[in-house]
This record gives C-alpha cells, sequence and structure tokens, in this order.
C-alpha cells in the first residue's frame, strides 16, 4: 500500500471527483481499520467480564485502539498476504500488555462483517439527509410552481396541459418512496454477532466452558457496545442478500433520479426549451460550439445512475453464489461495489439537488408551446360540450379532427395555429355552441383538473412524512 496517491497514476473518479468526502471517510482504509479495533476492543472487554482476560489486557487494547499504523500494517501484509491478520500484529505489537489476546475465538469475518455493517449503515444515515434535502428542495418547487400551466407529453408528442408543480409532484413522488425503502433497509441493518468460523460459535463455547458467560451473553454484550443487532443465523459471514438488498434500494435511488434528469435533458432542448439546469456565467458547454450549453450535469446523473443500476446483480451473484457456509469470491468486487454504490449515489444527490434547487423555467417558451399546442388538447374539452348540449359525439368527433389535420399542416409550415379560429366558424359547431363560448372552451390553461391542488398535498404530504421520520433518523 503506497503512502500517498497523486494524480501520476490512475486514481478513482470516486477518490476525488464525484461524491462527498463525508462518504469517503466512511470507506476510508483508515476508518475501517478503527472499526476493526472497536471490535476487538468490545470482544476483549466482554472476554474480561467473563473472566478470560484481565482488566489491565482489555485496558492496554482501549488506549491503543486509534493509533492506526498503516504504514506498518502494509509491511506485514506484504508478508503474510492477508490484510486483517495484518492489522492485528500491528495492533499487538503496540500492545505490549493485551496484545497476545487480541481476536481470541472469533474469525475474520466476525470483525470485517460487524465493520462493513456498521459502515452499510452510516452511508445510509448520510443517503437519507441527502434524499431529505432533494425532497425538501422539490416541495419547494412544487409550491412555487403548482400552477404553472405547461404542456404535458406522451409518445414525446403533445397531449393535454398539466401544470410544473404536478409533474415535479411526481418525481417526489418516486423520491418519498425511494426514501421509505432507504429508511426500512437503514433499520434492517444486522452484523455478523460473534459465532466464529461456521457460525455455529464453536470457539466461543469452547472459550468460555466454566464461565458464567454463555457464547449468546458474549455476543449480545459485544453487539450491544457497537449498537447493532446481529444475524440469529449466519455461515461464516453475514447473509450477503444484506448487501443486495441495500445495493438495491440505492439502484431504485437511482432510477428516480435517472428520470428527472432525463426529462430535464428532454425539456431542455431548444424544441421544447422550458426546462434548464443552472449554467453559470462562466461556464464552457462545448470546446468546439460556443454557442452550446449542453445540460451536462443532467446527463452526468444519467450516467451515473446507469452505473449504480448495474451493481446489484454483482451482490446478487455474490448471495447467490455463496456456496455452503462461504466462499472468497466475493471479497475483491465487495471492495468496489459497496463504497462505489453509496459514492455514487452520494454525488447523484448532491447534483440532483443543486439543479432542483437552481432550476430555470422558461415562461416565454412554455406560453410558445401552450399557444402551438394546447388548443388540439382543449378539443376534448369543446367535445364534451357539445354532446352536453345534444350533439352526436361522433359527429362532432371528425369535425374537429378535419380541421385539427389541417392545423398541423399550419404548424409544420412554420404557422400559427389555425385551429381556434376554424371551429369557431364552423356552422356546424356554432349552432350548437357560441363562437365566443368555442373560443373560451380552446383554453387549454384551463383545462388542468385538480393538478394543483394535488400538487400541492404532495407537497405537504412529503413535509409531513420527513417531519415524523426526522427523530427516527437521528437515533
Amino acid at each position: 500500500m503506497s503512502d500517498a496517491f497523486t494524480h501520476d497514476t490512475f486514481l478513482s473518479p470516486f477518490t476525488w471527483r464525484y461524491g462527498s468526502d463525508a462518504m469517503r471517510a466512511i470507506w476510508s482504509e483508515t476508518y475501517k481499520r478503527r472499526l476493526w479495533r472497536r471490535i476487538w476492543v468490545a470482544l476483549a472487554e466482554a472476554q474480561c467480564a467473563a473472566g478470560i482476560v484481565t482488566a489491565e489486557q482489555a485496558a492496554d487494547l482501549r488506549a491503543h485502539q486509534d493509533h492506526i499504523d498503516l504504514k506498518r500494517s502494509s509491511e506485514i501484509e506484504a508478508v503474510i498476504h492477508h490484510d486483517l491478520m495484518a492489522e492485528i500484529r500491528c495492533f499487538a505489537e503496540q500492545c505490549t500488555v493485551g496484545g497476545g489476546i487480541l481476536h481470541l475465538g472469533a474469525t475474520s469475518a466476525d470483525i470485517e462483517d460487524n465493520a462493513d455493517a456498521l459502515r452499510l449503515r452510516e452511508s445510509l444515515k448520510l443517503i437519507l439527509t441527502g434524499v431529505r434535502g432533494l425532497l425538501y428542495a422539490l416541495a419547494e418547487q412544487i409550491d412555487r410552481h403548482a400552477e404553472t400551466v405547461c404542456m404535458a407529453f406522451t409518445h414525446l408528442q403533445p397531449a393535454e396541459p398539466t401544470t410544473i408543480g404536478y409533474r415535479l409532484a411526481g418525481y417526489a413522488q418516486d423520491l418519498l418512496a425511494d426514501y421509505d425503502t432507504l429508511a426500512q433497509t437503514h433499520d434492517q441493518i444486522r452484523g455478523k454477532g460473534l459465532k466464529g468460523a461456521v457460525g455455529t460459535r464453536a470457539a466461543f463455547a469452547e472459550l468460555l466452558a466454566g464461565s458464567a458467560m454463555t457464547p449468546e451473553a458474549l455476543e449480545t454484550r459485544v453487539m450491544a457496545a457497537l449498537n447493532l443487532p446481529a444475524y440469529a443465523i449466519t455461515g461464516q459471514t453475514y447473509p450477503r442478500r444484506q448487501d443486495w438488498q441495500v445495493l438495491n434500494a440505492l439502484a431504485g435511488l437511482g432510477l428516480s433520479v435517472y428520470k428527472l434528469a432525463f426529462d430535464l435533458r428532454l425539456l431542455q432542448s431548444p424544441s421544447i426549451g422550458e426546462w434548464a439546469e443552472p449554467f453559470g456565467a462562466s461556464q464552457v458547454g462545448s470546446s468546439a460550439m460556443p454557442f452550446k450549453q449542453n445540460p451536462i450535469h443532467a446527463e452526468n446523473l444519467d450516467s451515473l445512475a446507469r452505473f449504480l443500476a448495474a451493481l446489484p446483480r454483482v451482490a446478487w451473484d455474490n448471495a447467490a453464489h455463496s456456496l455452503l457456509e462461504r466462499t472468497l469470491d466475493d471479497s475483491a468486487n465487495r471492495r468496489l461495489i459497496l463504497p462505489e454504490a453509496f459514492l455514487t449515489a452520494d454525488e447523484l444527490l448532491r447534483r440532483a439537488g443543486r439543479i432542483v434547487k437552481g432550476l430555470q423555467i422558461n415562461l416565454d417558451s412554455i406560453q410558445r408551446n401552450l399557444a402551438r399546442y394546447g388548443v388540439f388538447a382543449a378539443t376534448e374539452r369543446l367535445l364534451m360540450a357539445g354532446v352536453k348540449r345534444g350533439a352526436d359525439r361522433q359527429a362532432w368527433h371528425e369535425i374537429i379532427r378535419e380541421h385539427s389535420l389541417i392545423a398541423w399542416d399550419a404548424l409544420r409550415q412554420g404557422l400559427p395555429n389555425p385551429l381556434a379560429d376554424r371551429l369557431a366558424a364552423d356552422i356546424r359547431i356554432t349552432q350548437v355552441i357560441e363562437p365566443a363560448v368555442v373560443r373560451d372552451l380552446l383554453r387549454a390553461e384551463s383545462h388542468i383538473g385538480d393538478a394543483p391542488q394535488r400538487a400541492l398535498a404532495q407537497a405537504q404530504r412529503i413535509r409531513a412524512a420527513l417531519s415524523e421520520n426526522s427523530k427516527d433518523l437521528d437515533h
């Protein structure tokens, strides 16, 4: 292990480009080893309570718990090729009184898997905080634009009007479901406990024979010190299904962010031009085309979310292929997929939060698109009003269709939409509904149902849910 890394060698983009320092700290080598030592100390103190080790030995280990020496541990690992055993020897060298009883009765996974479970839980808490921030930002934008009418699109074709707030409420609804899933996943994290080589606690039973403490009581005491529940049944490791469940929850979050970002990319295209991500005054959009304002942050979100979506499959294979009591073919990829999944999700939330808070809404483009396409959607209102007054629904449908095709041809030629004028002048229509009423019915802005009210209600549900769950997250 090198003491220093520079940009003269390969570095993962997650080392410096994507993700937060807080998330990187959780998955750092130093923090992992600090957790290992915390577990060894908890084990020694429980064994001290059982009368197996002395108080002086346990106190010596605690005194050196934070004296991480990666250089020395790496020197040992270069010889013995076992990272956890190297850390044990490094720790033992520092503890002249207690070093000899380190790791007594335990197997590597007793230490590593409990440390990983603690990191999973801490990382999920950090992600939950990020989702909360994104949801609050969405709630603010929903309130602001609940009644801002715009065209909706189905099949990437203009459909009927909606509101910006209502569209945002859809993304928020998905993200709130992600929040609930992530919170449940956080609460269900379990460690391996202290169960030894194949999960039977046989070594601890031998060790504790003749003492007043059972293997179960020892495990309970250690896990209470770690504030971490344990699985009742394990092999050598905790069930790798847990990793898959965690990565699935993160991938679900990625799915929701992906859709928001993808829609933004469509809406930022000049042909629609209604939304845009924040663009700095000095930001460069293209090295070749100085005029470009590309949606680089939304594209980045979709790129990272696509990567995140692939990781649960690796965790699935790890769980499904964990033959009998354990195999080691998950070890190398877990060093990659666990931190990278969390750092990816972390970056998604950071970037999406900036986009939502700084979302640019182009009201001129919205009005242009409403004027251009909204009248088509509003013909449904005209049709229903005509039938209510006794018109033949099928006959009116055909009349509107004929005029609509002519109007579409005019739009393709770059002309204003003539549909309202044509329908208000057609005697077959006006003999049932007055021309002024026809024009009023064809105003798309009022054809939005109860979308504003339901959007505002969604924003209220978000705040209520986050307020209710904040106490649980604090614990």
